[in-house]
């Protein structure tokens, strides 16, 4: 199978909160922003889930309001999540949970989602860290199916050579790729004029397309 032509970059970051309830819904959706931007829609679930009882796991093991940070990378193919606390002497573990025995019952559902996780003790903070399976064939590949490889196939053919700085050799710069798929759509929205076809119409047409395949992907 051929390698990704356009080597998708995908930057670190990280954000520091609070270990609180309240602020769960706001790194779910910080999360979901940037899988989304990645190219990793089908990762943005299990991710959400992760962070959510990676976060629970230190209010409850280290406390309410206890300042931590959530940190997401590529892990060659795989996504890393990790998020760090204060506390190095608390270690989290697994085991047989029950009505009575809560304790462990959010690591077990990460141990179930993740491809691994472990913890990293450093000298002022412990980070528990999970890496989920993407489906990518390395960390600037980007997600399969048919519609993805036709384009790829046509920004191919118009000769795009500009390498994106650190991608593998022949992946070829997103950004200019975009551009030049840009200008294939506006050529193809004065194709529509052209033949007396209606641009708008075919734009709201294609977008609802694209969301009924998206829906259908869920």
């Amino acid at each position: 199978m051929a390698g990704c032509r356009f080597g998708m970059i995908r930057q670190a970051w990280d954000v520091s909160f609070s270990a609180e309830p309240k602020e769960l819904a706001g790194l779910r959706r910080v999360i979901r922003l940037h899988l989304e931007l990645w190219g990793l829609a089908d990762t943005v679930q299990d991710a959400q889930l992760c962070a959510t009882e990676l976060v629970t796991n230190v209010m409850e093991h280290v406390g309410v309001g206890t300042p931590a940070r959530l940190a997401i990378s590529m892990s060659g193919s795989r996504l890393r999540l990790e998020v760090s606390d204060p506390e190095t002497r608390a270690l989290p573990t697994t085991g047989p949970v029950t009505e009575e025995h809560e304790r462990g019952r959010g690591l077990m559902l990460v141990d179930g989602v993740a491809e691994r996780w472990g913890v990293v003790l450093r000298d002022d903070s412990k980070v528990i860290w999970c890496e989920l399976a993407t489906g990518l064939r390395s960390s600037i590949d980007h997600v399969e199916g048919p519609q993805v490889a036709k384009t790829e196939a046509l920004l191919g053919l118009m000769g795009l050579g500009s390498r994106t700085e650190g991608a593998s050799r022949g992946a070829l710069s997103v950004a200019h790729a975009e551009e030049a798929a840009i200008d294939v759509i506006a050529d193809l929205l004065h194709w529509f004029r052209a033949h007396g076809c209606d641009p708008d119409s075919a734009l709201d047409r294609a977008q609802m397309s694209f969301e009924k395949e998206r829906r259908e992907m869920l």
